[in-house]
């Protein structure tokens, strides 16, 4: 163990020495032009100082140092990749404070220590050498630390940017730079940026502001002198992947294939799965006119994507009372959803099926500013049609499960054009927004899950008293949004359980209600009393599972069920969102298939607020412990809630992200 972990050292030390030695031969074989002319006179009228670059160009950065500066400290990471970093600065006489900022993280990763550090630093004469963008992104985005060590220290902010006219970037989220030796090599300094030891909030984003303002405007003139471009530039990221042959192919598909639509539609009809009263819609045909003024355009696919989009859009309407909003669906279920629940200065819309051409009628009678689509709405030709009308479009609260992201990462011919679209992702998590990186969007944040935000779906109905009533006070036991096979286990999972409650009451709600019948077929083949509400029948005594199989009265099952549990999860289609039945009072449940919801499960898992079964003598024990014991669910319900708390602040996230498509009327006018 010892002599493989000296091996591993040695090679540390000589990767370090190796790295040194190529830094001083691009540096010293490069010819250097440097700006402003009087750049060391400055250097040491504001010394001692932060020097600070963005992390994709830090390579060159020790040969930065000024050779009147008694100290440099830098601050390195503390995971394994900064070992050869710190063995490499170590050449040029650099001390550390080891410690990064978390960004979009929840861990510590030594951030606030090594602050401390660099900040005792600097009163001491040292120069603190940083970059201002933080692991895993998004990539020249300043962090706030920098501006707090600014303040607590009353030394300044300056901007630098080094950058060779051949270089080899990485495809990584900071298209992390390897500069090339025998080169044209531009160096860059940009003005201090000073922070009061009083500076309030608002005070200190605004020098976040202006220091990422200056970094972008330096290293600009670093790849001017240079004579390249950033491969983080303006320029870069509106650049698209043309479509493919392939997706070519399915262009032709699709526009060969109109003349079948109208009986595909009359067959989904007939099944209940379109209106009728709205077909145009589908065909790009809008059934209402265009308001005035500005539009933003939300597409979300079914049910739950419009309940994450409910809240944003009356969080937009309350930061732009004057913007319009439209919002597509594809499913039944979510159109009358949303037309239940939209505010004033909203309406609805099918969107229409992806051909070409009904996307460009929709698209020059909607005429919309910005286009957000939610979590994994990607749809060829709405993307290329959109983008093609010259209309921003953000993936908001974007989520792709495991096997979609695979299957996208084999066919990159087709993937990168569809996600180079995107002007910005804002991924449910850090580990998405790499996964959107790597298909091909220009630019990905981590803001959170918008449905820890969501209200719950109301529960206090028109036919909640009859229903309360004909429970009669019976333990109740819910499975929401099952999925086919899963009715089959809840039923044998209710035979175990009615052992010790012979009065239970077990509620399933089909995640599709059209399945209402077959499930009760189904069970009533087991020997099981079933009662369907689509008839109008309400649970009677010798009722054993009550099929719900409606639409719009989730929330009011929730609250009447003490132990709900999540479908979906049992067959591993992914499971479905877990946060609306906690908000409405029940302990939840989950199977082990919430691969689709792995940050909502994995943290109510480890917080004891949520509880994992496999199979109906799982399922059966733990509903009958639960019911049981009232002190032991109402523990588990309030961890749950502590839990949504901390996950929840994506609203608001994603609302400021959005606010530099969507400038305030005043704004534009002064730009023009």
């Amino acid at each position: 163990m010892f002599k493989s972990l000296a091996r591993s050292n040695r090679l540390v030390s000589l990767a370090g020495w190796l790295g040194a030695k190529y830094i001083n031969l691009v540096y010293g074989s490069s010819d250097i032009r440097r700006t402003p002319d009087d750049l060391d006179q400055r250097l040491k009228d504001q010394d001692p100082q932060i020097f600070i670059t963005w992390h994709g160009q830090f390579l060159l950065a020790p040969k930065m140092r000024p050779p009147w500066v008694p100290e440099v400290v830098a601050m390195v990471a503390r995971h394994g990749d900064a070992e050869f970093i710190a063995e490499t600065l170590k050449h040029f006489g650099t001390n550390f404070a080891r410690g990064a900022g978390a960004g979009n993280r929840r861990k510590d990763r030594g951030g606030a220590k090594a602050l401390r550090e660099a900040v005792k630093a600097l009163d001491r004469g040292a120069t603190i050498v940083i970059t201002a963008d933080v692991p895993p992104g998004p990539a020249r985005r300043a962090s706030m630390g920098i501006v707090t060590m600014a303040r607590l220290s009353g030394r300044p902010m300056v901007p630098f940017g080094m950058a060779t006219k051949r270089y080899f970037a990485f495809n990584s989220w900071s298209k992390l730079t390897i500069n090339l030796p025998f080169n044209r090599l531009g160096i860059a300094v940009g003005d201090p940026v000073w922070v009061s030891a009083d500076a309030d909030e608002e005070e200190m984003e605004r020098a976040r502001a202006a220091l990422e303002d200056g970094l972008n405007d330096t290293m600009a003139k670093a790849y001017a002198l240079a004579g390249s471009d950033d491969p983080i530039s303006d320029a870069s990221r509106l650049k698209r992947a043309r479509p493919s042959a392939v997706l070519k192919v399915y262009r032709g598909l699709t526009r060969a294939a109109e003349p079948f639509v109208p009986r595909l539609l009359d067959w989904r009809e007939e099944k209940g799965k379109e209106e009728a009263s709205h077909r145009g819609e589908r065909f790009g045909e809008a059934s209402l006119p265009r308001p005035e003024g500005r539009l933003c355009w939300l597409h979300a696919a079914s049910v739950g994507e419009t309940n994450a989009a409910l809240p944003l859009i009356g969080a937009l309407k309350k930061r732009w009372p004057d913007l319009n909003i439209l919002l597509t669906t594809v499913t039944v279920t979510s159109a009358k959803l949303a037309r239940r629940r939209l505010p004033d200065g909203a309406v609805h819309q099918y969107v229409p099926l992806d051909s070409a051409e009904y996307m460009r009628r929709f698209l020059d009678h909607w005429r919309p500013d910005l286009a957000l689509l939610v979590e994994s709405e990607i749809w060829p030709n709405l993307l290329l049609e959109t983008k093609a009308q010259g209309v921003p479009l953000v993936l908001i609260n974007g989520r792709i499960s495991k096997k979609t992201y695979q299957r996208w990462r084999r066919f990159k011919s087709f993937s990168r054009p569809l996600f180079s679209c995107f002007d910005l992702v804002l991924a449910q998590n850090a580990s998405l927004g790499r996964q959107f990186m790597r298909l091909g969007a220009g630019e990905s944040i981590a803001v959170g899950n918008l449905k820890a935000d969501a209200p719950p779906p109301p529960s206090d109905l028109e036919g909640r008293p009859a229903l309360e009533q004909a429970l009669g006070g019976r333990p109740v036991f819910l499975v929401s949004s099952t999925h086919p096979g899963e009715d089959e286990l809840i039923g044998e999972a209710h035979e175990i359980a009615k052992k010790e409650l012979p009065d239970l009451l077990t509620i399933i709600a089909p995640r599709h209600p059209h399945r209402g019948s077959g499930v009760a077929e189904a069970l009533s083949q087991r020997g099981l009393k079933t009662a369907l509400r689509s008839e109008g029948a309400l649970p009677g005594p010798e009722t054993d599972v009550y099929i719900a199989d409606t639409i719009g009265e989730l929330g009011m099952l929730y609250a009447l069920s003490p132990v709900a549990l999540i479908g979906g999860s049992l067959k591993k289609k992914g499971g479905q969102n877990p946060v609306e039945a906690i908000k409405l009072g029940a302990a939840v449940l989950t199977g082990p298939g919430w691969a689709n919801f792995k940050d909502s499960y994995s943290q109510l898992l480890e917080a004891g607020g949520c509880r994992e079964v496999g199979d109906p003598q799982a399922i059966a024990q733990t509903v009958v412990t639960l019911l049981r014991n009232e002190n032991e669910r109402e523990a588990m319900i309030a961890n749950a809630t502590r839990c949504l708390h901390r996950m929840s602040g994506a609203l608001d996230r994603t609302v400021a992200e959005l606010v530099r498509f969507l400038p305030d009327e005043t704004e534009k006018k002064n730009e023009t």
